[in-house]
């Protein structure tokens, strides 16, 4: 039996409460579901309603794929906050949009949050989607 890709991204994951991490989940086939605002708008307030489980430090919304930084409490393991927000993001939705698995880095204290951060936020200007991230209205930064 064959493993995908989705295997070698658990294959070391390690969850623990208080620590700062740095996520991506990839919408299935990179369909640009987000392009839809309100699409958009559900997945901003999936974001805002897992504040039990963890605080939002910054992120992103993109067309095919979300970036998070976040800071995970203790209510919920890293996985099963992420499992979470998929479930809102489908139940608002009605329909199944995600790529199984996701993309998780724990934020060393050495590296600097903001800087990943900076760096989240960023990514419509990269990507081409507006010339300033004032002109996108699909992310939020404490810092910013």
């Amino acid at each position: 039996m064959k493993k995908g890709r989705s295997h070698a991204l658990r294959i070391g994951r390690y969850s623990q409460s208080g620590q700062i991490y740095y996520l991506i989940f990839t919408t299935q086939k990179r369909e640009p579901i987000f392009s839809n605002p309100l699409a958009a708008r559900q997945a901003v307030l999936a974001l805002r309603q897992l504040s039990p489980s963890a605080d939002t430090i910054a992120f992103v919304v993109m067309p095919d794929h979300i970036h998070w930084l976040m800071h995970l409490k203790d209510s919920y393991s890293l996985s099963e906050t992420v499992k979470l927000f998929k479930k809102l993001c489908t139940r608002a939705l009605k329909q199944s949009i995600w790529q199984t698995g996701f993309y998780d880095h724990a934020v060393r204290s050495e590296e600097s949050i903001i800087d990943i951060a900076r760096y989240i936020v960023m990514n419509p200007v990269r990507a081409g989607l507006c010339r300033s991230v004032r002109n996108y209205p699909w992310w939020d930064c404490i810092y910013l």
